[in-house]
């Protein structure tokens, strides 16, 4: 089940870079909320991948029902109840609001992820 893939963790590098730009620099109504959304989603299931020999559908769900948990978090104002509403890095990881876009966003990455992957082992085969 552990295998190191260095496709997937070459790609969880660049997107992770890609993020704390995207998290530093981009400070807009669109880019930042939703494209990051989508993005974490994508990152996430590279890492995952980047050490685990899964499935494409196990990896994704699970990696959209991690998604999930840490948006219901937010809805349950962890970072509060938790008191690390000064903590930065608490706020940044976990969130502190929830939002519907949100969850749209990360369904929206996991069906790129599953279209990619449908994508490129097609290409495989060929």
């Amino acid at each position: 089940m552990l295998l190191f893939n260095r496709t997937y963790f070459l790609l969880t590098l660049l997107l992770f870079v890609t993020e704390v730009c995207i998290a530093l620099f981009v400070h807009d109504n669109f880019v930042r909320p939703y494209i990051g959304d989508v993005l974490v989603v994508i990152l996430i299931y590279c890492f995952v991948k980047s050490f685990l020999k899964v499935s494409v559908t196990k990896a994704a769900i699970a990696v959209l029902l991690f998604a999930f948990t840490v948006e219901t978090l937010q809805y349950l104002a962890i970072v509060e109840k938790l008191g690390l509403e000064n903590n930065k890095i608490a706020k940044i990881v976990i969130g502190t609001s929830f939002s519907w876009e949100d969850i749209l966003a990360y369904i929206i990455g996991i069906v790129m992820v599953m279209v990619s992957e449908r994508f490129i082992s097609k290409q495989q085969t060929l």
